[in-house]
């Protein structure tokens, strides 16, 4: 059973306990205290650390700042420095240009002043030249169209006298005879640019080489040829020489009078001819005929004499100009052959007294050919 104790009555161990606590409630307000003082004396050295620390840092950012301003200032000042120096480089520069300019504005315009006065010395020096060429070609051209009337001249004058000769010596043979009638002297006809530039290079051939006998045909083909390759200019003179001659004749023509007596068309009398006489030469137009003859009869056994000469007439018009050359050439060799052959045959007297007998049949067969040859060109 347990023991009564009383209330009131404290025992030694309660109040041994009870001094404990309160010593050691004591001693906790004490360290509270020293603890209090403690954080009290942290905080005012924290706070005395922190404005010191910011004074230091308020001191390096016056310090970085002025440093930074003065850094500015030299900055600012050295490149204002340097505006002022590019400002007055510029400008040296500038003017420098400017000159230049001015300089090479006053070169410009003296070569160009220099370049117009050229051209104008130029055009004034060709305007001369051009002059003088033409007038030494005109000079030229009318000396040689002058030579060559000079030379017809002599010509004509020449077969005026044989004319005269041969009609002396036929009054002589036929005295005692029958009157007959005067030769039917036309005019001369006209003649072409390539029959003067064929007469000039004989001319030319002839005074350089005065004892050599010319070929006809080789040198007839190397006119041919040089006179296919020269230019119109080149071939202006020899037009010219053609217009003068036709202009002659045209002239001559006008005042020709065919004698009465004479008979172009109709049947010509039929006369005894020297059996030794040149054959005469053939036109450019019979040659062709003489070609083209068997192939209009072969194509066409219908037509009648009449309708192949038509048609022979009419190829002969359609020609090209190099199928006309070809027979040209052939009635020049021809014609040179012609007269080749009748002055060794007039060499001979008695030969020349039978072609002044046989003159007038001659004549009649030189009309019929020109007649035809006329009426099929």
């Amino acid at each position: 059973m347990h023991q009564y104790v009383p209330q009131n009555q404290s025992s030694p161990d309660s109040d041994q306990s009870n001094q404990a606590n309160g010593q050691i409630q004591q001693n906790h307000q004490a360290l509270r205290q020293q603890a209090q003082e403690q954080n009290q004396i942290q905080q005012s050295q924290l706070q005395q650390q922190l404005q010191q620390q910011q004074q230091n840092l308020q001191q390096a950012l016056q310090h970085q700042t002025q440093n930074l301003q003065q850094t500015l200032q030299h900055q600012q000042q050295t490149l204002q420095q340097m505006l002022q120096q590019q400002q007055q480089q510029q400008q040296q520069n500038n003017s420098q240009q400017a000159i230049q300019l001015q300089v090479s504005q006053a070169q410009a315009q003296a070569i160009v002043q220099a370049q117009a006065a050229l051209q104008q010395q130029v055009a004034q020096t060709l305007q001369q030249q051009q002059q003088s060429l033409q007038e030494q070609l005109q000079a030229t051209q009318q000396q040689q169209i002058q030579a060559a009337l000079q030379r017809q001249s002599a010509t004509l004058q020449e077969l005026q006298q044989q004319a005269q000769q041969q009609a002396l010596l036929s009054q002589a043979t036929n005295k005692g005879r029958m009157p007959r009638a005067k030769p039917y002297n036309k005019p001369r006809g006209r003649m072409t640019a390539y029959a003067f530039f064929v007469q000039t290079c004989r001319e030319e051939h002839k005074k350089k080489h005065p004892e050599e006998n010319v070929v006809f045909a080789a040198f007839s083909k190397k006119c041919a040829e040089r006179w296919n390759t020269m230019s119109e200019k080149e071939k202006q003179r020899f037009h010219q020489m053609a217009e003068q001659d036709k202009k002659r004749y045209d002239l001559e023509m006008q005042n020709y009078v065919p004698p009465k007596d004479v008979k172009v068309r109709g049947r010509k009398r039929q006369q005894h001819k020297d059996p030794n006489a040149p054959k005469r030469s053939l036109s450019a137009f019979f040659w062709f005929c003489n070609d083209e003859r068997s192939k209009v009869k072969a194509n066409n056994p219908e037509y009648t004499m009449g309708d192949i000469a038509k048609e022979l007439g009419r190829r002969w018009a359609a020609a090209v100009p190099e199928t006309k050359y070809k027979y040209e050439s052939l009635s020049e060799q021809d014609k040179a052959r012609y007269d080749r052959e009748m002055t060794a045959y007039k060499k001979d007297p008695l030969a020349l007294v039978q072609q002044q007998q046989q003159h007038k049949a001659d004549t009649d067969e030189e009309l019929v050919e020109y007649e035809v040859d006329e009426q099929y060109k």
